[in-house]
């Protein structure tokens, strides 16, 4: 990839940060281990990279921030970096909606984004924290029937939470997809077949079936979800049923990628690069 910004007398600085391990529930070395292979890559351009944690103070300055940061206060921080000319991806408006599942199920409902039904059904049903992302496995409770969705609420109020959001258990195949929005780059696993597992909760949909259903429409759903989130690098899940239909069940700003990083990290660091370019022409046409 050659780009503009390689060819600057001046390259834009970049400060990568690393996700808090708050907010990387058993997979803190698979996120470092995505950014630091991204970061890998934009060196190989010639980009001086600068890396920091979420959370280290101060953030350090830069034009660009690549970042896997959650925490609200750097939010604040990254957005006031957005007003002031930086690029920031993904962009903090987009994280936090990520963790706002009542909000985001009506944005991609909105977008026509193919979600499970919203009525109850014989196969349970899910209740999952909505003012932020799962930090811990009693943010995401698989219940059996209304009386255990109420405990599983009341649980979430006890703890100071607030929003929530109640799911039907979809039968099928439990997908798992890791993208890079106008990339060309998409990827699926089945973790019921040994891959990466955050809280074992997956068993709860059985063995894969491997049933037969289009990858491209499964890409072409997931991409519109990234883009009606405003994510430029997402990753989620989805259920498909025995029919080949599905649907989606999660949406996720910038997962670890560990089934598929070599490949991610080229895909991430040149959506970078060529966000920079049109961000960097945009700047100076002003």
């Amino acid at each position: 990839m050659l780009y503009l910004c390689r060819l600057l007398k001046q390259p834009p600085r970049i400060t990568a940060i690393c996700r808090a391990a708050a907010f990387s529930p058993n997979a803190a070395e698979r996120d470092r281990a995505i950014l630091e292979a991204v970061c890998r890559e934009l060196a190989e351009e010639g980009l001086p990279v600068s890396r920091c944690v979420e959370g280290d103070e101060p953030l350090p300055p830069a034009d660009v921030y690549v970042t896997m940061g959650r925490s609200p206060r750097l939010l604040d921080r990254l957005q006031a970096a957005e007003s002031e000319g930086c690029l920031v991806v993904n962009s903090p408006e987009a994280v936090r909606l990520c963790g706002r599942r009542a909000l985001l199920r009506s944005r991609l409902l909105a977008a026509a984004v193919p979600l499970a039904e919203p009525q109850f059904s014989e196969g349970g049903f899910w209740v999952k924290r909505g003012d932020a992302p799962t930090q811990q496995p009693a943010d995401v409770v698989f219940c059996t029937d209304e009386t255990q969705c109420q405990e599983a609420v009341e649980a979430l109020r006890r703890r100071g939470i607030s929003e929530w959001v109640v799911s039907p258990h979809v039968a099928g195949d439990l997908v798992k997809f890791y993208g890079v929005l106008n990339a060309g780059f998409f990827h699926t696993c089945y973790p019921a077949d040994g891959s990466y597992s955050k809280f074992g909760q997956e068993v709860l949909n059985g063995r894969s079936h491997h049933y037969d259903f289009s990858v491209r429409a499964l890409q072409e759903a997931a991409e519109e979800a990234a883009r009606a989130a405003g994510l430029q690098v997402y990753g989620g899940d989805a259920i498909i049923r025995s029919d080949g239909r599905f649907c989606l069940i999660d949406l996720n700003d910038w997962p670890s990628f560990a089934p598929c990083r070599d490949a991610a990290a080229r895909a991430i660091a040149t959506t970078v690069c060529r966000l920079a370019d049109s961000h960097i022409k945009k700047r100076e046409q002003k």
